[in-house]
C-alpha cells in the first residue's frame, strides 16, 4: 500500500499536502457556491424566505457535525493503518463504517422527522413563518440515510487518501441542486440569456422548492458515493461482515466519542446563539444568516488544510516516525496563516458587494457588512486553531478540542451573547463580538498545546523510552 509518507524533501511534502488539500477545498468551494446560489434564489423571495431557510441552519449544523464526528474515529483508525501498511484494518474500519451508517442514518431520520414541527419553536422563530420553516426542514432531512453516507464514506475515502473522490460526489450533488433550483423554486417563466428568450418551466414552490432540490441532491449523492466506496480498488468494504465488530468500533468510538461531544455541544451552542439573533428580529435573522453563508467561503482554504493534516499526521503516527510528525506542523502553520490572511483580506474588501447579492434591503446589507468586516481581521488566529486540532484528530487526539471548544462556545460566546442581547439590549454586532473573542480564546489555548508539545504523542512516547 502506497503511503505518502515516503515523500521525503520538503517540497515533495508540499505537494502531498496540496494533492490532499486542494480536492477538499474545490469540494468545500463547490458547496458554498451552491449555498450563495441556494441563499440568493431564496433571497428573491423576500426576508421572510431568507428568515424560514436560516431559522434552522444552525441545527443542520448540530446534525451534521455530530455525524461527521463519528467519521473522525475511521479516519483516525484508517490513517493510522495506512501509516502502518495495514490494508486488512483499514477495510474492516470500511466495513464498520458501513453499519455505523446504516445505524446513525435511521436514527437521525427517526428524529429530526419527529422533530420538524417543533425545532423552528425552540429556536423561537417568528410565529408567522415557523410553519414554513418546519416544512423546509421536514423536507431536508427526510433523505438522511444517504446524507449520512456522504459524510462518513466520504471521510473514509479522504482517511485513505482519497480526497478527489469525495470532490466528485459533491460536484454531481451541487449540479443537480443548482438545476432543481431554477425548476422547483420559481413559477414557469420566460428568460433571456445570451439572447436568447426561452421559456424555463417552474413548479413555483418556493422555500417547498429550494428544500426539495436539496433533498434529491442528497439522495443522489449518498448512492453515488456508496457505489464508488463498494468498488473502490483499495478500502472497499463489499468482503467485510456489516456487523458490528466491537475491535473495530470500540477505538472508532473512543477516539469519535469526545470529538461528537465536542461538535455537539459546539453546534448546540451555534443553535443557542442563533435562537438569540433571531429573537432580535427579521432583519438581524437575515443578515446573519446571510453573513454566515458568505463567511463560510472564506473558511474554505482552512478546512481543506486540516482534512489534509488529520490524514497526514494519523500517517505519520501510525509508521511512528516522530521527525515527519514535527516536519508536518512545521510546513502546515505557515502555509495556512498565509492562506488564512489572503482570505481574511479578501472578506474584508468584498464584503459589502457579497451581502447585497443576497439581499435587497439596505439594513440587512449594512448589518451584514460590518460583522463581516470584524470577523475578517481574526481570519488568521482562526486558522492556526484548524491546523492544530486538526493534527490533534489525525493522531486520535479528540479530547484536547472537545475541553477547548466546549470553553470558547459555552464561556465566551454563549454566555457573552446572552448578556449583550439580554442585559445589556445590543444587536448583532455585539453578538459577533462575543464570536470573535470565542476564535481568538480558541488561538491561544491551541497555541499554548502546540508550544508545549502536547499535541504530538510520539514525543511524550519517545520520552517514555528514553
Amino acid at each position: 500500500m502506497k503511503t505518502p509518507l515516503r515523500q521525503r524533501s520538503g517540497f515533495q511534502m508540499a505537494m502531498v499536502i496540496m494533492a490532499l488539500a486542494w480536492p477538499t477545498m474545490l469540494e468545500q468551494l463547490m458547496q458554498t457556491a451552491v449555498q450563495y446560489i441556494d441563499t440568493a434564489m431564496v433571497g428573491a423571495l423576500g426576508t421572510q424566505a431568507t428568515a424560514a431557510v436560516g431559522a434552522t441552519t444552525t441545527v443542520n449544523w448540530l446534525i451534521g457535525s455530530t455525524i461527521s464526528a463519528l467519521g473522525i474515529g475511521f479516519l483516525s483508525m484508517i490513517a493510522k493503518a495506512y501509516g502502518a501498511n495495514d490494508r486488512e484494518l483499514a477495510c474492516k474500519a470500511s466495513g464498520q463504517a458501513v453499519f455505523a451508517t446504516l445505524v446513525c442514518g435511521v436514527v437521525f431520520t427517526v428524529l429530526t422527522v419527529g422533530l420538524s414541527g417543533m425545532i423552528p419553536k425552540w429556536m423561537q422563530v417568528d410565529p408567522a413563518i415557523q410553519p414554513l420553516a418546519s416544512q423546509y426542514f421536514l423536507i431536508m432531512y427526510l433523505p438522511m440515510l444517504p446524507r449520512t453516507a456522504t459524510i462518513i464514506f466520504g471521510t473514509v475515502l479522504r482517511a485513505a487518501g482519497d480526497t478527489k473522490t469525495p470532490m466528485k460526489v459533491g460536484i454531481v450533488i451541487n449540479v443537480i441542486n443548482v438545476i432543481l433550483n431554477f425548476l422547483l423554486i420559481y413559477p414557469t417563466r420566460v428568460v433571456s440569456l445570451l439572447g436568447i428568450t426561452f421559456t424555463m418551466p417552474g413548479a413555483d414552490w418556493g422555500v417547498v422548492g429550494a428544500a426539495a432540490a436539496s433533498a434529491l441532491a442528497f439522495t443522489v449523492g449518498g448512492i453515488h458515493i456508496t457505489w464508488v466506496l463498494w468498488r473502490h480498488p483499495e478500502i472497499s468494504p463489499r468482503h467485510e461482515k456489516i456487523r458490528p465488530d466491537m475491535t473495530i468500533l470500540r477505538p472508532c468510538l473512543r477516539t469519535a466519542l469526545p470529538n461528537m461531544l465536542q461538535r455537539f455541544a459546539t453546534s448546540l451552542g451555534y443553535v443557542a446563539f442563533a435562537s438569540m439573533i433571531n429573537a432580535l428580529g427579521d432583519v438581524s435573522t437575515a443578515a446573519h444568516t446571510i453573513a454566515n453563508t458568505v463567511e463560510s467561503a472564506f473558511y474554505i482554504p482552512g478546512y481543506g488544510m486540516q482534512t489534509a493534516a488529520a490524514t497526514l499526521s494519523g500517517n505519520a503516527y501510525g509508521a511512528k516516525d516522530q521527525k515527519k510528525m514535527k516536519d508536518l506542523a512545521a510546513m502546515f502553520l505557515p502555509i495556512e496563516i498565509g492562506l488564512m490572511v489572503i482570505s481574511g483580506a479578501a472578506l474584508f474588501f468584498t464584503a459589502r458587494p457579497l451581502v447585497g447579492i443576497f439581499s435587497n434591503s439596505q439594513e440587512v446589507i449594512d448589518l451584514g457588512t460590518t460583522v463581516l468586516q470584524m470577523v475578517a481581521v481574526s481570519e488568521p488566529f482562526f486558522g492556526f486553531s484548524i491546523i492544530v486540532e486538526g493534527l490533534l484528530l489525525g493522531v486520535g487526539n479528540t479530547k484536547t478540542p472537545f475541553v477547548y471548544n466546549l470553553l470558547g462556545m459555552w464561556g465566551i460566546r454563549i454566555v457573552g451573547t446572552f448578556i449583550c442581547t439580554h442585559f445589556l439590549h445590543m444587536g448583532l454586532i455585539a453578538a459577533w463580538a462575543c464570536m470573535i473573542l470565542h476564535n481568538l480564546l480558541l488561538f491561544a489555548l491551541f497555541l499554548g498545546c502546540y508550544l508545549t508539545g502536547k499535541w504530538n504523542p510520539l514525543a511524550k512516547e519517545s520520552l517514555v523510552e528514553q
